[in-house]
């Protein structure tokens, strides 16, 4: 098994812990994580964009003048595309882009987000995220200790409790910093592994994450 050290959130190293090589250690799959990030983005639009064709545009019902005798070229209706307030020609209408992924594909792309942020030493596990109070200097401070800079990308990974008041403090301390998110085991996903430079992974959290992802 993979080990690695555990912090605390004052950046303090207090020991090591054992990962499950089946979900941490695997080789990292490129092109299931490329479809798993692709089938994500996907299925955040809305495919709702629509325009009208010729006849669907109101009006243009009567013919603007007769077919001969007035010089111009003959025409049937001022809602014809080239005229101005016509009909648009093979626009886009309504669609939809869900693209869904077998389970296996998704958990493997997890898998494989995991352990390439593991293999590049992205990753890092702590002992319990917490804060004492919901106050966003607390937050920062936290993860500069864990090793933040300033411009870097951080997902913080909680695990369900009973008592969401913990998760509650954290999302509040985390909400108004750029580049910040704070997910739990139960909505993480290989999009959000792979957008963010580095992962601060809850200790209790890991053996929900094998739980779920382990083949």
């Amino acid at each position: 098994m993979a080990q690695t050290s555990v912090w605390n959130m004052s950046g303090e190293e207090i020991g090591e812990i054992e990962l499950d090589d089946t979900v941490f250690g695997v080789q990292p799959n490129r092109a299931v994580m490329h479809e798993a990030v692709v089938a994500h983005l996907r299925n955040r639009r809305q495919g709702t964009v629509s325009v009208k064709g010729r006849g669907e545009v109101r009006g243009g019902g009567r013919k603007p003048w007769r077919q001969k005798g007035t010089g111009h070229a003959r025409q049937g209706s001022t809602r014809a595309p080239h005229w101005r307030h016509g009909g648009v020609v093979h626009g886009p209408g309504p669609r939809d882009l869900h693209r869904s992924l077998p389970d296996k594909v998704s958990k493997l792309a997890r898998r494989s987000a995991l352990s390439a942020k593991l293999l590049d030493g992205e990753l890092k596990v702590v002992d319990t995220v917490a804060v004492a109070e919901a106050r966003t200097r607390v937050m920062v401070s936290a993860l500069s200790a864990l090793g933040r800079g300033d411009r870097d990308s951080v997902l913080v990974v909680l695990p369900i409790q009973e008592d969401r008041a913990g998760i509650e403090k954290v999302y509040l301390s985390a909400r108004n910093l750029k580049n910040v998110t704070v997910c739990t085991t139960e909505n993480l996903s290989a999009y959000e592994l792979l957008r963010h430079r580095l992962v601060f992974l809850d200790q209790n959290a890991i053996e929900r994450i094998v739980e779920v992802l382990r083949p």
